[in-house]
């Protein structure tokens, strides 16, 4: 797989009364970070990029060696625990009186900043904060919160010797957002500090496939998010090469693969073709050494999959699935409602699409191009699974009807059952055959349930992702009311609506952007991706097998 270079990190903390958790625990899903967490500073520092510390006022009998540390050339990244005690002078900065706020807003200084790369104009940190006095010259206000009418800074950064030290006193390191910052920031003030001007270059990515509505999406992604750059357009098909060439002037076309694949201008390749197609492309695709996403699902048999990952490695090339439903706001709606245990221990899910019409035509329909049904859909659905329970699975079943539309070879239903190895289960339906629909979701915890009911089409807007017309906005692209039933201490089930988040469009090309060239993590891992098509094939092998239950190997 890609490789980024590899950043040595000591974190001194002591874990179980840092506030500073969070930001430790996101960093360990950074795979090329070398972290070695300490309760104090050791005598030796050279084997260390950058220092983080949580609180500078324990430190202050070491303080000098660390300074001479970033002296040295070395980074420092001071997380101020909410105190007015005298910061290292080396920090150039001291803290203020905390104030108390329920959200506060928070900035950049220049919006031009690189750390500031892809990232929201601003976020809200909850709780207390406190801001930060400039006492150096040299000392830059990074971040500044909006406070009665005043900028107060609350990260500063400055160079110090031969290297850099930063400081911090917002507390929200649960926040995205921060996270990503403040990671940035670690790669700024690492010996290799020329992370980012090494990143400027943008990657030129080239679709291959080009049907109207995915590769239109594509291409309007990679065109909108800074540091991609659309560079040329692959299709057997004339018109759609002419097409593209119409929404996007100035790029390349090819209606051959083998002149795309020979093209070196072309750093990523974005697969947009058909399923039963996925695997010989990308295994092409990897060996010229270009990254690769694939459209879901990643393939069609464990088999492929696993000779993906390995061309993948060899060649030391990104390969993941377009999983963007992973930014859906109703699947996000519900991870935070499963983080925050409202339904107590969660054992039990549903999941469900269609309607009773005739399946839509082309490759979608035919069992040998597409998988079979459940490969459409559910490469979506059974990736909502899998990170929603991310456990190992015991056992996969599956079930399918043909009874109705016989001029495809697609079944008109399919059901997975999974039972995983703590007991909890999920299933997925995807029906032609529906007259009435089964909730989008539905989910069983110990102090509740969580149901989310499709909405009819009775208010819309141009959608400026996905496109579609007023009149033919279908129900699976409208978010559905989520409710919660939880029971009351009287004993009655109480039901409320759970908020649903706004969506960020090209979300999914925006965190590719982030992984490719900053190495932060990816919203859906190749993991998850290869999981999903291990249940699939183990689904199709138990219902061609009268519907025995089928393991699957981690």
């Amino acid at each position: 797989m890609i490789k980024h270079a590899p950043l040595s990190l000591l974190i001194v903390s002591q874990q179980d009364h840092s506030p500073a958790h969070a930001f430790c625990s996101y960093l360990q899903s950074i795979k090329h970070l070398k972290i070695n967490i300490k309760e104090s500073l050791p005598d030796d520092l050279s084997s260390y990029d950058v220092v983080v510390t949580t609180d500078a006022v324990y430190l202050a009998d070491q303080n000098k060696h660390l300074e001479e540390f970033v002296l040295a050339g070395g980074g420092w990244l001071c997380l101020v625990n909410l105190c007015e005690k005298p910061l290292p002078k080396i920090l150039g900065t001291r803290a203020t009186t905390v104030c108390a706020s329920r959200e506060v807003r928070v900035l950049f200084q220049d919006k031009n900043n690189p750390l500031a790369k892809r990232l929201p104009d601003a976020f809200y940190s909850g709780g207390k904060f406190q801001g930060l006095e400039i006492l150096e010259d040299d000392t830059e206000t990074v971040l500044y919160a909006d406070w009665h009418y005043t900028h107060k800074p609350v990260l500063v950064k400055r160079p110090a010797g031969e290297g850099f030290v930063a400081c911090t006193t917002l507390q929200a390191f649960d926040n995205p957002c921060l996270q990503k910052i403040l990671y940035r920031l670690l790669l700024d003030l690492s010996k290799q500090s020329s992370s980012y001007s090494r990143n400027n270059k943008p990657l030129k990515a080239g679709l291959v496939g080009y049907a109207q509505s995915v590769g239109l999406m594509h291409g309007l992604g990679i065109s909108a998010i800074d540091g991609l750059e659309l560079t040329g357009v692959c299709d057997l098909n004339p018109a759609r090469v002419e097409q593209a060439q119409i929404d996007f002037p100035g790029i390349k076309t090819f209606t051959s693969s083998e002149d795309f694949i020979d093209d070196p201008s072309i750093d990523l390749v974005i697969i947009a073709t058909a399923p039963n197609t996925h695997a010989k492309l990308a295994l092409q695709m990897m060996e010229k050494g270009k990254h690769v996403v694939c459209e879901k699902p990643l393939a069609l048999s464990t088999k492929e999959t696993t000779a993906m990952c390995e061309m993948a490695v060899k060649q030391g090339v990104h390969l993941s699935c377009h999983q963007n439903r992973r930014f859906d706001v109703d699947y996000l709606a519900i991870k935070k409602a499963l983080q925050e245990r409202l339904l107590g221990d969660h054992f039990y899910m549903e999941t469900f699409v269609g309607g009773f019409s005739h399946p839509c035509g082309y490759w979608h329909s035919h069992d040998s191009i597409s998988g079979g049904t459940a490969f459409d859909w559910g490469g979506h659905y059974l990736d909502w699974i899998v990170s929603l329970i991310p456990e190992t699975v015991k056992a996969v079943s599956g079930t399918k009807h043909k009874r109705v539309w016989q001029d495809i070879t697609n079944a008109d239903q399919e059901r997975i059952h999974i039972l995983f190895e703590s007991g909890k289960e999920a299933s997925f339906i995807h029906s032609d055959i529906a007259a009435v629909r089964k909730p989008k979701w539905y989910l069983l915890g110990t102090e509740g349930a969580l149901v989310s009911e499709w909405r009819d089409v009775t208010e819309y807007e141009i959608d400026p992702v996905l496109y579609y017309h007023p009149h033919d906005i279908p129900a699976t692209e409208m978010t559905p009311d989520l409710t919660l039933h939880r029971r009351h201490p009287s004993g009655e089930i109480v039901a409320q609506k759970i908020a649903i988040p706004k969506r960020e469009d090209y979300s999914f090309h925006r965190n590719l952007a982030d992984h490719l060239l900053l190495g932060e993590p990816l919203s859906a891992p190749l993991e998850d991706s290869m999981k999903v098509v291990a249940i699939l094939e183990a689904a199709k092998t138990s219902s061609n097998n009268g519907c025995s239950p089928e393991a699957i190997s981690d």
